[in-house]
């Protein structure tokens, strides 16, 4: 082992990894015999014990609808839905509790903001600006805006190293600009967007910001109100939380101006077949049975990794990162793509002569659970030539040792194809 991998192993001591893992009872697991390696983090991360605890004790001592009766499980399950909504306000530094929306996910959320603010203040000839670097759910739903309203989507463009050319971002700004939408973290390549720049620009055109904040929430501290962003999205299930949970952060006065997403009940004030008033937010964009447990659950969730200590978990996932991509370029005939100055714990790359399929596959025989494909960002492989890539994504729980045993694997690889 040479000096710098000797002093990367030296600093595991920062965090306990060791006590952390034993939080984790799918990590026990084996597969193909082997011990699981899990590093599909980017896609869904793993629930602690804790978590899932809270959890059970919901389903099994609270569960009830909310804000629609007085009797006592209701009444608990609207305090715990609720709690966790200033939960999710204190995680993201918001300013207040009414700024945060329970959703279903990521998705959900930019769709709501392209519902109820895009098809409200974007009209013919506007223009929405985005970047190469953003996920399907970044995209898909903008086009769908433009193809409605007439309006036009402009796209920043990256460098070789997968990070946004920021003065091509300024130029694309004119007077019909309307919305900025863009990834906090590539989900693709890892690549952390200068996020202050690119929001400070977009304000001094007086353009309001949406952040997909699906592949950072889980990773760094998020302060919307030092990004000054206007809208920020994340999902539950990439935060140690569970499926079918998302919030959204919105700034109180644009919220209050947009129209809401779905109808039906808890969010209106009082229905005639004349006229409906909506609620207040951010209730107003929460119609129907919202995901209570789930809510309850992401609140455990998101005071887990606060205890644990966000720039903690950064710097050891930085350690990984680091080790990884060292170790990984040690192996002939492995590129890595993405190689941006600031990165997350993502390591995307491709075998020569080698589908990625076909390396996960292998990588599975071995215990060790990558991502294969184009990680629902086609137009970042088109950009690298690429059809897909294998993808290793890292999470506070991982080992420099699992790191080897990922190395060891695509050597595996090399001498199966080669």
């Amino acid at each position: 082992m040479n000096a710098p991998q000797t002093a990367l192993r030296a600093k595991r001591s920062e965090l306990d990894v060791a006590r952390v893992r034993a939080d984790f009872p799918i990590l026990d697991l084996e597969v193909n015999g082997h011990p699981l390696v899990f590093l599909d983090n980017a896609a869904s991360s793993q629930m602690p014990r804790q978590v899932i605890d809270r959890w059970v004790a919901y389903q099994t001592g609270e569960h009830a609808n909310i804000h629609r009766a007085v009797h006592f499980l209701s009444e608990t399950a609207t305090a715990a839905y609720e709690a966790a909504r200033l939960t999710m306000q204190r995680f993201l530094n918001a300013a207040e509790e009414r700024e945060i929306v329970f959703t279903s996910g990521t998705t959900d959320a930019i769709n709501l903001v392209m519902q109820g603010y895009g098809r409200k203040f974007i009209g013919a000839g506007d223009e929405i600006i985005i970047t190469h670097l953003e996920h399907h759910s970044n995209i898909v739903p903008w086009q769908m805006l433009c193809e409605e309203k007439g309006a036009t989507l402009r796209v920043v463009p990256i460098n070789d190293r997968g990070e946004l050319l920021l003065d091509d971002y300024r130029e694309l700004f004119t007077a019909r600009t309307k919305l900025v939408g863009v990834a906090h973290v590539s989900n693709a390549l890892g690549t952390v967007n200068p996020l202050a720049e690119i929001i400070a620009e977009a304000h001094r055109h007086g353009v309001p910001v949406l952040v997909d904040g699906a592949q950072a929430a889980p990773h760094l501290k998020v302060d919307v109100r030092a990004l000054d962003c206007d809208f920020y999205a994340f999902s539950g299930h990439k935060l140690c939380g569970p499926t079918g949970v998302g919030v959204l952060y919105g700034k109180a006065e644009l919220l209050e101006k947009m129209q809401p997403y779905k109808g039906g009940g808890d969010m209106i004030l009082s229905v005639t077949f004349e006229k409906t008033t909506y609620n207040v937010i951010p209730h107003k964009f929460e119609a129907g049975t919202p995901p209570i447990g789930q809510a309850i659950t992401l609140a455990a969730a998101v005071d887990y990794l606060t205890a644990i200590g966000m720039d903690r978990i950064a710097a050891h996932e930085s350690e990984l990162l680091d080790y990884a991509t060292a170790e990984v370029s040690r192996i002939p005939g492995v590129r890595i793509i993405g190689t941006a100055a600031q990165k997350a714990a993502v390591l995307s790359f491709v075998v020569d002569g080698v589908h990625p399929h076909d390396v996960g596959t292998v990588l599975n025989d071995e215990g060790v659970a990558v991502r294969t494909g184009h990680h629902c960002a086609q137009p970042v492989m088109q950009r690298f030539n690429v059809p897909a890539t294998s993808r290793a994504s890292f999470a506070f729980y991982n080992t420099l040792g699992e790191v080897d045993v990922l190395a060891a694997a695509m050597r595996k690889v090399q001498k199966i194809f080669s």
